[in-house]
């Protein structure tokens, strides 16, 4: 998305594409909307897809594919051992990466998987600027223990502070100190915090945190499955970075990392994942479970066709004019809604608007999960579906009370390059008029409650019939409109 001025009106995000496959929505009614979010036991993630008409639920696996990428899965070479296609990506990952080597894998959390599972011991510790649902949980499997050391600016809702990802450097250094670089098993920094609104660190913060790798010798492990995000922010945000290309700010990040590991189907909008070091003994330590987990090392669980498409994703990734699109969208959306008097999180980050549940619906008490209610509202009004990213997304305490969560977002991701402007207006329109009558909106409460990541399975209920009421307040000011 190239930087665009309109001459009259206002100046919107400019597309640097265009559209030559599409696939038709369905906008079902409010009487069906209302059916189907009570059929999945009001979560999100188990709506059927026949039912949704824009699904912002997720910017992973989702993201429109480029021609070039269609085109690369049709050389794929399918050997089992010895593939063309494997070799294509592991030369792309040490031309972008400057990494040696390189493991395949099906997704990033079975990355995170065999990482916990070769270097997490019982009682040991790591230090990260925010957790991932599921990088916490194979962590704390193996025994280890999460610290969130994000810097206090970081949870601040509303915030004109450009890197809200950073690690506290402070915090770190007196962590390490208390429990000893030995009870440190690596320090990782996700790129574009996922949990706290896709909020970015600079490169100046990693190279602080690198300096205290060093200094203890500690693993510096990344998470870059938000990185498209994240290098775009760096160049726009960061002073000393905006005469730097996208591949130079990438190769600086790579080089300041023991390991590197991604999720594909975010970074390479692909469905895939790997896992890359320039060290050889962490290389030969990983391998060994990549075979017994995932699959030969050259496929590691993934179609070879997928390989061949995450090939061409991290070339293109190293475009600008691709990796601005969902920012700038974003960006539009938050702004917009923000101009309302919609709470939502500022400044802009990446992955997607972020609604302020805490606030939106402030009369909901943390127990009866707010962000999660707010999602259900929303589908019922809008057929837009979004995640709940509070605390449903964490796990009880082992004593069984609720763990709250620092924050209570309603994620609206942004797939790349799969929404019109169009549409991104319909949602902004639908939640301001759901904003407006916020108060209709009550608490749900679990009814089925998995023990382990009970986001993804666990059925609420709510605890009024207020979802009766906003369908009745709908009807009332749209009539027959959808």
């Amino acid at each position: 998305m190239a930087e665009v001025k309109f001459f009259y009106g206002d100046n919107v995000p400019l597309e640097m594409h265009k559209v030559r496959i599409v696939q038709k929505l369905d906008l079902v009614p409010v009487e069906r909307r209302l059916e189907a979010i009570n059929e999945a036991g009001n979560n999100t993630f188990l709506l059927k897809n026949s039912d949704i008409f824009l699904d912002m639920l997720t910017d992973s696996g989702v993201n429109a594919m480029s021609d070039r990428q269609l085109a690369a899965m049709m050389e794929a070479d399918d050997s089992y051992a010895g593939s063309a296609t494997f070799t294509k990506l592991e030369n792309k990952i040490k031309e972008i990466f400057g990494m040696e080597y390189f493991l395949p894998a099906h997704q990033g959390r079975a990355c995170e998987n065999i990482i916990s599972q070769a270097y997490v011991k019982p009682g040991d510790i790591i230090p990260m600027n925010y957790h991932f649902t599921t990088s916490k949980a194979h962590i704390t499997l193996n025994g280890g223990l999460v610290e969130e050391i994000i810097i206090d600016e970081g949870l601040n809702t509303t915030s004109d502070y450009p890197f809200k990802g950073n690690m506290d450097i402070a915090k770190l250094r007196a962590l390490i100190n208390k429990h000893g670089a030995e009870k440190i098993a690596y320090v990782r920094l996700e790129t574009g915090t996922n949990l706290i609104g896709g909020q970015p660190h600079s490169l100046e913060n990693m190279q602080e945190i690198r300096k205290v790798c060093d200094e203890f010798g500690i693993l510096l492990v990344l998470d870059a499955s938000l990185l498209a995000d994240n290098l775009y922010f760096i160049k726009t945000r960061e002073e000393k970075c905006k005469d730097m290309s996208i591949r130079e700010i990438t190769r600086a990040i790579a080089d300041l990392s023991d390991i590197i590991y991604f999720s594909a189907r975010k970074l390479g909008c692909a469905r895939g994942g790997g896992i890359c070091t320039r060290n050889k003994d962490i290389y030969m330590k990983l391998r060994e479970l990549i075979t017994l987990y995932e699959g030969f090392l050259t496929y590691g669980g993934m179609s070879v066709r997928e390989i061949e498409a995450i090939t061409v994703g991290l070339e293109e990734t190293m475009d600008e004019n691709m990796i601005n699109q969902g920012p700038q969208f974003i960006a539009y959306m938050c702004n917009k809604l923000n101009e309302s008097g919609v709470p939502v999180i500022t400044p802009p980050g990446g992955l997607g608007c972020h609604l302020n549940a805490m606030e939106f619906v402030d009369h909901i008490p943390q127990s009866q999960y707010p962000a999660g209610a707010l999602a259900s509202a929303l589908y019922i009004v809008s057929g837009v579906r979004g995640m709940e990213r509070g605390t449903i997304s964490e796990q009880r305490e082992d004593d069984g009370n609720e763990h709250f969560a620092n924050m209570e977002l309603l994620r609206l991701a942004m797939p790349r390059r799969v929404f019109t402007l169009s549409q991104v207006n319909y949602a902004i329109d639908r939640i301001r008029w759901l904003y407006d009558n916020r108060k209709l909106i009550g608490g749900i409460t679990f009814v089925e409650e998995p023990k382990v990541l009970r986001f993804f399975f666990g059925k609420l209920a709510p605890v009024s019939d207020w979802q009766t009421k906003l369908v009745e307040k709908f009807k009332a000011d749209f009539g027959d409109s959808l």
